[in-house]
């Protein structure tokens, strides 16, 4: 089912999947509580944990990970929310860029998440979400029908079909107005956290977090053969080379791996990257080489042979999307330091560093004409850039929740994006570009002229208060490896 017409301008065309949104879907997991409403305002303190295993087990659905150099993290599985805080009923969770300012995280005693909101002094089970302005860009048409956050997007046929791939174990096709295609693809109840598309468009490959993938006949909507097997840890990124003759995969066990799809079989040994995670991989347009970036800060170019080319260093934080130009010239990444650099691929060297993020740069694509880039954030936002002037077009397009991936459907004229609020969203690209009113701050860096700022535009005051989601530290349901599976 999609969502009602905006409040905002514009309007969205409703449509109905199967009559009820998520009637297909896995089983739902039952209320973490009987208890109608969450502790009133004021009220939070230390209690006694009344779920089973008290304080010496995590809440249900809670997990427990060892992040980076052996710290220990908690994920509710059921926000898709993490925090450096053990989850004891009462105490309020550390949610940096996670809510909305003025907002707090607590546990009640029997293990639920519930949010307190000094701004309107309630509480609530419902994360907050950010206002929306009034002269905000509506969406064309929002896809409800996934039951977890969407992962990956792809978009296939001629019709310019959509994809999407979900922590729901499911990948499902739609069309661009939101008709599901056929029945959902389902991977075995393991997350389905990255998927690539063959040049011709008629097979998918999916990676899940049970370390396999798996290839998918786009037409019939059925698995090809059986899983192929060679990760310890969960799948994160995926990527076809240009002749459709290899596959390459990146994991959370450090490696990328490639794939004879006709086999099924490593075509050659894992490359240790160095990355710790592997977050993104993708092959250069001729497909002689591929390019990498992961938990650290460093972006790798390698051989078709595996061998490193290039390692160039210039982003804060973690690379986490990357793509290229159709010349092969440039490359581009996102990162957790909420910008997008672009370098030179002989070389390494860095170009040009667009601002304006305020959260991680999760996924990034061109427009079919390059004179475009858009970027999808953690922010909550998706931004359209002019790669002319290296300078924002617009004002930002909202979703309710922090972004994950965002594509350019083939015809060039429509964007959809996806994320922790388990919807697609379909925009349309030439709205977007006429879209009038008060920029938000935009800074373009000439990394050549020793950062001098070759852009800005003030911000309005709505976006001054915008919506800041946190930067995870690892990717929800799939990064770290799980100590305790409540």
């Amino acid at each position: 089912m999609l969502r009602d017409k905006a409040k905002s301008g514009g309007s969205i065309k409703q449509r109905k999947v199967n009559g009820v949104a998520l009637e297909d879907s896995p089983t739902r997991v039952a209320p973490l509580t009987s208890v109608k409403d969450p502790p009133p305002y004021g009220t939070q303190h230390h209690q006694d944990a009344l779920w089973k295993g008290g304080k010496e087990a995590l809440p249900p659905r809670w997990q427990q990970f060892e992040v980076g150099d052996g710290e220990t993290q908690y994920q509710d599985n059921n926000l898709v929310m993490v925090s450096w805080n053990r989850p004891l009923p009462g105490v309020r969770l550390d949610s940096h860029r996670q809510l909305i300012p003025g907002c707090e995280w607590h546990i009640s005693s029997l293990g639920r998440s519930y949010f307190v909101n000094h701004n309107t002094r309630t509480t609530s089970w419902k994360k907050p979400v950010p206002d929306r302005p009034v002269e905000s860009l509506t969406p064309e048409y929002i896809i409800e029908g996934h039951s977890e956050c969407i992962w990956s997007l792809a978009c296939v046929g001629t019709g310019c079909n959509i994809m999407s791939a979900s922590s729901d174990g499911s990948i499902r096709q739609w069309t661009r107005d939101g008709e599901p295609v056929g029945e959902p693809w389902r991977s075995d109840r393991a997350g389905v956290g990255s998927m690539a598309v063959c040049p011709d468009k008629t097979i998918v490959v999916s990676g899940s977090t049970d370390g396999r993938l798996r290839l998918w006949n786009v037409k019939e909507g059925s698995m090809v053969g059986n899983p192929w097997e060679g990760h310890s840890a969960p799948l994160t990124c995926l990527d076809w080379s240009p002749n459709a003759q290899e596959v390459a995969s990146g994991s959370e066990d450090g490696t990328i791996r490639r794939w004879n799809p006709n086999t099924g079989r490593q075509v050659a040994p894992p490359i240790e990257t160095g990355h710790v995670y592997v977050y993104a991989v993708k092959y250069s347009p001729r497909g002689d080489k591929f390019t990498s970036c992961g938990y650290d800060d460093v972006i790798r170019v390698w051989s078709k042979d595996g061998e490193l080319l290039i390692e160039t260093k210039g982003h804060d934080r973690s690379g986490r999307s990357l793509c290229w130009s159709k010349d092969g010239a440039y490359i581009f990444s996102g990162s957790r330091d909420c910008t997008i650099r672009k370098w030179q691929s002989i070389d390494g060297k860095e170009v040009v560093i667009l601002r304006g993020h305020t959260n991680t740069v999760a996924s990034i694509c061109l427009s079919p004409d390059e004179r475009h880039l858009v970027s999808a954030s953690l922010d909550s936002s998706v931004r359209i850039w002019d790669l002319k002037k290296n300078d924002q077009v617009g004002d930002p397009l909202l979703h309710d929740d922090g972004l994950l991936a965002i594509i350019i459907l083939s015809d060039g004229r429509y964007i959809a994006s996806a994320g922790l609020d388990k919807k697609v969203y379909v925009w349309s690209l030439e709205a977007a570009l006429k879209q009038s009113g008060n920029q938000v701050r935009v800074r373009a860096y000439d990394a050549q002229s020793d950062g001098k700022l070759k852009a800005s535009h003030p911000a309005p005051l709505s976006h001054r208060n915008s919506y800041l989601t946190r930067s995870l530290t690892s990717r929800p349901y799939l990064n770290g490896k799980p100590i305790t599976n409540a």
